[in-house]
């Protein structure tokens, strides 16, 4: 674990845009995006699962569409969202993620038993639905239908029923996960319910535009270019322990235990020009002498083997571990040496 200072980063964005039917989601949706990728619809994608629907606005441009057919599991969604980011997509438009709710509670409906406990099959496969939107290294755009009602406002001296959208037909809660979230109302109308970026809270409602894209691509930018965050390293685990009897590396318990037993003394086998002798008590051994005895390993296994009976030295000596673990593992891979056998490693 580490402290540092916060600083504000580049971001994708993640914006969640809800409204009843006939507000408009798409297009606005369709706006958004031609503004975060500054008019190259080449960039942007849109996950279609409203019956076509997104084809209806391509006089806009000409962005791609991947359609996806029922059943709108999260599996599905999730594998569109792949499709998208290797295709390179910068923006991508999930329009809606309503059936994907609608697809989870009637799953939910079908199962036999305790409808409370039964709700442990069905979280995880929302999550991880939400995490993809989230870990996914692009602008998405996710719509959501509300449930619709209708109210008797006063125009002209007469009453004039009007639909409204109320609740979004989704799981409670989702709109914390978005970075923004605007609420369109029937008459395109638009206001912000969540807004970390201050752009939007406050303001009175407005429609969106191409330009309204262009604000938000203004602000994703503004920050610090992101870094990968290192990973904070696991006590349990240590520089050297791949497999070394697997070509894949694998990880895990089964990795060291599956090691054959090497006596830390033969790491320091060095042939007839043997430079010195390890201490008796292997605690009392310098790092020079270790050091000395990485070059010495002729099999990785003997190299784990040191690096194992030395936690004192693991983290000074961690270059030359790896260097000399690497090497080992080119000079016994097959590919490395041609026909006539001679070495390609150069």
């Amino acid at each position: 674990m580490q402290l540092r200072q916060s600083e504000r980063r580049q971001a994708k964005i993640k914006i969640g845009l809800q409204g009843c039917a006939g507000s408009g989601k798409t297009y606005s949706s369709l706006l958004l995006a031609k503004g975060l990728t500054n008019g190259d619809f080449s960039k942007v994608a849109i996950i279609d699962t409203e019956n076509g629907s997104a084809d209806l606005y391509a006089h806009l441009g000409n962005y791609n569409v991947l359609s996806l057919a029922p059943p709108f599991t999260p599996e599905n969604y999730i594998k569109a969202i792949e499709v998208c980011e290797k295709a390179g997509i910068e923006v991508i438009i999930i329009d809606s993620i309503s059936h994907e709710w609608d697809e989870l509670l009637d799953f939910h409906s079908k199962l036999a038993g305790n409808s409370f406990t039964n709700w442990a099959k069905v979280t995880p496969r929302q999550k991880a639905f939400v995490d993809k939107i989230l870990q996914t290294n692009a602008h998405i755009i996710a719509t959501m239908r509300t449930k619709q009602d209708y109210v008797l406002n006063q125009k002209d001296g007469k009453f004039i029923p009007e639909k409204v959208g109320l609740k979004s037909v989704q799981r409670d809660g989702l709109d914390y996960e978005f970075t923004l979230v605007f609420d369109v109302d029937i008459k395109h109308f638009v206001v912000s319910s969540k807004d970390r970026t201050g752009l939007f809270m406050g303001k009175p409602e407005f429609t969106i535009s191409e330009n309204t894209g262009k604000e938000i691509l203004e602000w994703c930018n503004s920050g610090a270019k992101s870094v990968e965050v290192p990973k904070v390293q696991n006590t349990q685990d240590e520089v050297m322990p791949s497999n070394p009897t697997s070509p894949n590396g694998i990880n895990g318990a089964a990795k060291a235990t599956s090691l054959p037993k090497v006596n830390p003394y033969d790491a320091f086998a060095a042939g007839n020009n043997e430079s010195f002798v390890p201490s008796q008590n292997l605690k009392h051994t310098s790092e020079q002498e270790v050091y000395e005895a990485i070059s010495r390993c002729n099999t990785v296994q003997e190299l784990y083997a040191l690096y194992k009976s030395f936690p004192q030295f693991q983290e000074s000596l961690k270059v030359d571990f790896e260097a000399k673990k690497s090497l080992l593992m080119n000079l016994t891979n097959p590919n490395n040496f041609s026909q006539n056998g001679h070495n390609k490693i150069q």
